[in-house]
């Protein structure tokens, strides 16, 4: 059987009873990492006196997961099999819906313990009251990879998510006060650590509030666009045989970004 199960974002006091009883009962621990997995499993001894089946650690990441379930045998599962992400959800920017999936395609037993995650935890604390919402994960890093998702994140409808490294957190701010000056934005810090901390604000007034070294994790809540939600997507509309000035239009229309800034974007890429 697998079991998948969610591990402390920050506070180890949010571990649960029946994660604390999975993991005791564990054979086999597929780990994001080993070494942050290990240090979980004693600090859960040391605090709820944890008892386990001297499990065997097995490393299963994004950069091997493909691989790692390819190279599986129905019988891996005969024995109690855990998934453990460093923190948070498995299979929330996380490896674990592929194990999810080769266990529904093989008939294998699989549960998944519920638990804690940084984009619901901020989605809830943001205090946006549209409860329709979109998790994008982490944007691509630059060039116009990051630009397409970035429109796409901000114009769809929803109240969007969007988790962010310290090292891009500027930059995605900056980035906003140019895309949507106006759009309420919601920033979580280190979420149930001991240095928490909530902003609120639109992107020009957020930026002063920020350290000058901005340290920590950090989930972004992007406040719904006043456009609706569209199966027809910007690289649809890109296609057709139209000058690029009907296509921003076109854009700005369904997303309800501002046409002039649709343009001016369009005509550097």
């Amino acid at each position: 059987m697998l079991s998948l199960v969610p591990t402390p974002i920050g506070n180890i006091a949010d571990i649960s009873l029946r994660s604390i009883e999975t993991l005791s009962q564990a054979q086999i621990l597929l780990c994001e990492d080993t070494r942050v997995t290990k240090k979980l499993i004693h600090l859960l001894k040391e605090r709820y006196e944890l008892t386990t089946c001297d499990p065997k650690f097995i490393s299963l990441h994004s950069h091997n997961e493909t691989e790692f379930v390819a190279s599986l045998t129905p019988d891996f599962f005969d024995q109690n099999v855990v998934y453990v992400s460093d923190a948070g959800m498995p299979g929330i920017s996380d490896p674990g819906q592929m194990l999810v999936r080769y266990c529904l395609d093989h008939g294998i037993a699989y549960d998944v313990i519920p638990g804690a995650n940084a984009a619901l935890t901020a989605f809830v604390a943001s205090g946006f009251v549209e409860t329709k919402m979109l998790f994008f994960g982490f944007l691509p890093h630059k060039g116009n990879d990051r630009s397409s998702a970035l429109q796409e994140a901000l114009f769809n409808g929803y109240t969007t998510i969007l988790y962010e490294s310290p090292k891009r957190l500027d930059k995605l701010l900056s980035e906003l006060v140019v895309a949507a000056p106006d759009r309420q934005i919601f920033l979580a810090k280190e979420l149930t650590k001991r240095y928490q901390k909530f902003y609120r604000g639109t992107a020009s007034e957020l930026i002063p509030q920020m350290e000058k070294e901005i340290r920590g994790e950090w989930v972004v809540v992007i406040e719904a666009s006043e456009g609706k939600s569209s199966s027809l997507s910007e690289q649809d509309i890109l296609a057709l045989d139209i000058p690029k000035k009907a296509a921003s239009k076109l854009i700005a229309k369904i997303t309800g970004e501002n046409p002039k800034e649709c343009y001016t974007r369009l005509m550097k890429s």
